[in-house]
């Protein structure tokens, strides 16, 4: 099922009526990964394009949310990486599209610097619809340095009726100066029974909705991630077990970014057994060995240090081998 398929989350329709009420040229969305960012970063450019636009936001009729829908809306730029663009339908420019195309160079897992002096110039240009123009920038974090700077005298003095709508999963690793020109909205967490409710309504089972949103520390966005993924409820009950067994067999058909995902809740969870706390994505329960803290804080590091390198071409399988082996060593040291 595609994004453009799922019920449009009630948490999310009640923050866009929210934010549709207040006055502001640019926002800034934050939270953690999962809420829905992106999401309600679109409704708000729907809405302030729409050409009958209502207290809840856009028709979703007219010709204005149709050309959304199908990506070419003349006065809304959406900045993302090259490889969200992609992954999301978004057009890459004739120039980078070329460039990929040609293999000169990968998609760009940054917001580059050449989109957002595009961005500007678009921001310049007169309206071709008449209702203003949206840039939309996701994961906003993913900006550098310079990226940023390019952005920030049109940030603080838009040409025009121009909007911007900034939404990221990392605030901290934004400037202080992006910050600071942008109305804030962080984002809600919707209630379990509600965010489960939405989940069978999108297709999961009661048992896949129940145990992949513990899964998910309750965010529903990374939920719909994990059952795409071709994940089951029951491959999430084994995980744990199947890790302090050392069972590679197990997770041979994880990306290795999954895995890591999934090593360092279980190693967060064996750290709070460990200080006598509740974990919070899978159901482990203390028992007589637990494992030690000096050996879980290794394992976390070293979780660190894998998560900042596993977008390398190493080999796949090999990762997997490492990764399962310091995960059975540290969940097997006992005192």
């Amino acid at each position: 099922m595609s994004p453009a398929d799922l019920v449009k989350p009630p948490w999310i329709a009640a923050q866009t009526r929210q934010l549709l009420a207040q006055q502001g040229h640019a926002w800034l969305l934050h939270g953690p990964s999962g809420l829905g960012q992106y999401g309600l970063a679109l409704e708000l450019a729907r809405a302030w394009l729409c050409e009958t636009p209502g207290l809840d936001g856009a028709c979703g009729l007219c010709n204005s949310c149709h050309a959304i829908d199908v990506r070419t809306h003349a006065d809304l730029c959406v900045l993302m990486p090259e490889t969200h663009m992609l992954e999301l339908g978004w057009p890459l420019s004739e120039k980078a599209q070329t460039e990929v195309d040609d293999k000169k160079r990968k998609a760009s897992r940054e917001i580059r610097v050449d989109a957002m002096r595009d961005a500007i110039e678009f921001s310049q240009r007169t309206s071709a619809r008449g209702r203003g123009k949206v840039v939309l920038v996701f994961p906003a974090e993913q900006m550098n340095a310079i990226t940023a700077n390019a952005l920030l005298k049109t940030l603080e003095e838009p040409p025009g009726e121009v909007r911007f709508v900034l939404a990221t999963e990392s605030s901290h690793q934004l400037l202080p100066t992006i910050r600071s020109r942008c109305l804030g909205h962080a984002m809600a967490w919707p209630d379990s029974a509600l965010a489960q409710a939405w989940l069978q309504g999108n297709g999961l089972s009661a048992q896949d909705a129940a145990s992949f949103l513990k899964a998910a520390g309750g965010r529903p966005d990374d939920v719909m991630a994990l059952h795409a993924s071709g994940r089951k409820a029951q491959d999430w009950s084994r995980f744990a077990p199947a890790m302090a067994a050392g069972e590679t067999a197990f997770v041979r058909d994880w990306p290795v970014a999954e895995l890591v995902d999934a090593l360092q809740k279980l190693c967060h969870d064996a750290l709070c057994l460990n200080q006598g706390a509740s974990p919070r994505f899978f159901d482990l329960q203390p028992g007589k060995a637990v494992p030690t803290l000096a050996a879980l804080s290794q394992w976390s590091l070293g979780l660190k240090q894998s998560r900042r390198t596993m977008d390398h071409p190493f080999n796949a399988g090999l990762m997997q081998e490492a990764l399962v082996e310091q995960a059975r060593t540290a969940l097997n040291s006992v005192h």
